[in-house]
């Protein structure tokens, strides 16, 4: 067993500073080109949706209520579809509307939408209100943070806790009327892989909020997206809010992007019925309907919800392997030197990488000069700033297990030697 860094004498921690740097110039003297950045599904997983490429075939063109997907109309997307999804997610399918490529997509316009004209239940546009805020859990998804970034809102950070978002500071921070919203991926969140317990989903349905247009956004992008068959509880939150009394608080997103293929996906949108028809009445002049062939052929690709899992069964034999791999690797080479904790998600994209407080910076910068590219230090953070300087997010969906192996016995290198710098440093400085 290791010592910690932070016990070892000087003698011990040169000694330790020597072999490590040994073994980073062995590193970089492997010349490598390596990528955990983002969370793109592999080739493999890519193939395993290639009958896509010939769906829904020349002669299906109609959906099962006899409308032809060649042609415009229908903004809320096909009932195939529909029908389909809502029985994957808990939710009916008359709160949900079926759109194009990534949810992301839609998430920009409901923020456009409400920033431009304000939402059902707004006073004005969300434009004329300055010092709008929005609430940021953090660690969190970086194109989150970077919408509502690009619409001039302060954004809050709020801590994530073993089950969610810290909902006492939650609670409170809702109360000032200028906060409009809040991120939340509550199924194996981005980074962590926490996974909200229904206590906060049903805390953060009944809350009082000063603002009476508050909106949660409710990214469940991850929610089948398990590397077992035991899927998480999954609580229908439109459902608990109108029992709750707050009917418009969620707009619940989700899609296909990496399920069938990243580029080509079925984005969808559930919701209260006041809030699909306020979306319904800008999203019908922004344009005339979506690709209805693309969500025919995802139906005719998944057949029904139990199609749908059992290819879900087959992305967790591809990426559960390589989550084992990094978290096999991390705690065979910085196991009891007391520099750095990781989360062991039970599913989703991402592991969430915490390294000694003011050193995330230097183990992105040191893996980068080794050949391996990581989210930059800070990504999970809005405007790309981590106050502690410490979280980084690790993507090993899209190489290779190999690759995933090579790159993680680098990090683990690149974070004890920045680790080793830093006691150097501070030790020097006292």
């Amino acid at each position: 067993m290791a010592t910690p860094l932070n016990e070892m004498n000087p003698q011990e921690c040169e000694a330790l500073a020597k072999d490590v740097r040994e073994r980073y110039a062995e590193l970089k003297a492997k010349n490598l080109n390596l990528d955990l950045t983002r969370g793109k599904p592999s080739s493999e997983q890519l193939d395993f949706s290639q009958d896509l490429l010939a769906l829904p075939g020349t002669d299906n063109y109609r959906a099962k209520d006899g409308v032809d997907v060649r042609n415009y109309g229908g903004v809320d997307g096909i009932v195939d579809i529909r029908e389909l999804w809502a029985e994957l997610i808990g939710v009916d399918a008359e709160n949900l509307i079926a759109g194009d490529a990534s949810s992301l997509n839609i998430m920009f316009d409901l923020i456009s939408f409400a920033f431009a004209f304000g939402t059902n239940d707004s006073p004005q546009p969300w434009s004329k209100e300055p010092g709008a805020k929005w609430l940021c859990p953090v660690p969190g998804y970086d194109r989150h943070f970077t919408i509502t970034e690009q619409f001039g809102f302060e954004m809050v950070n709020v801590p994530m806790l073993a089950d969610g978002p810290d909902m006492d500071v939650v609670e409170d921070l809702a109360r000032d009327p200028n906060v409009k919203g809040m991120w939340c991926v509550p199924i194996f969140s981005n980074p962590t892989g926490v996974t909200y317990s229904r206590e906060t989903a049903e805390r953060l349905a009944t809350m009082e909020t000063g603002a009476p247009d508050f909106r949660i956004v409710w990214d469940n992008a991850y929610a089948v997206h398990a590397f077992t068959d035991e899927l998480p509880e999954n609580p229908n939150v439109i459902e608990i809010a109108a029992e709750k009394g707050n009917p418009n608080r969620f707009w619940y997103m989700s899609s296909t992007s990496k399920i069938t293929h990243a580029g080509a996906g079925v984005a969808f949108f559930a919701s209260s019925k006041e809030n699909l028809d306020w979306y319904r009445s800008i999203a019908g002049v922004r344009g005339i309907g979506p690709n209805k062939e693309n969500q025919l052929a995802h139906a005719a690709l998944f057949g029904d919800a139990e199609g749908a899992r059992a290819l879900m069964r087959k992305h967790a034999g591809s990426l559960a392997p390589k989550f084992e791999a990094v978290i096999g690797i991390l705690g065979e080479r910085l196991g009891g030197y007391g520099v750095a904790e990781w989360t062991e998600p039970k599913g989703g994209y991402f592991i969430s990488l915490d390294v000694v407080p003011g050193t995330a910076t230097r183990v992105w910068e040191l893996a980068k000069e080794a050949g391996i590219n990581l989210t930059k230090a800070g990504s999970a953070f809005p405007h790309g700033t981590d106050p502690d300087n410490r979280n980084i997010r690790l993507a090993p969906s899209l190489p290779p297990l190999d690759e995933v192996t090579d790159a993680m016995d680098g990090v683990a290198i690149c974070v004890l030697l920045a680790a080793i710098e830093h006691r150097i440093e501070h030790r020097g400085a006292q």
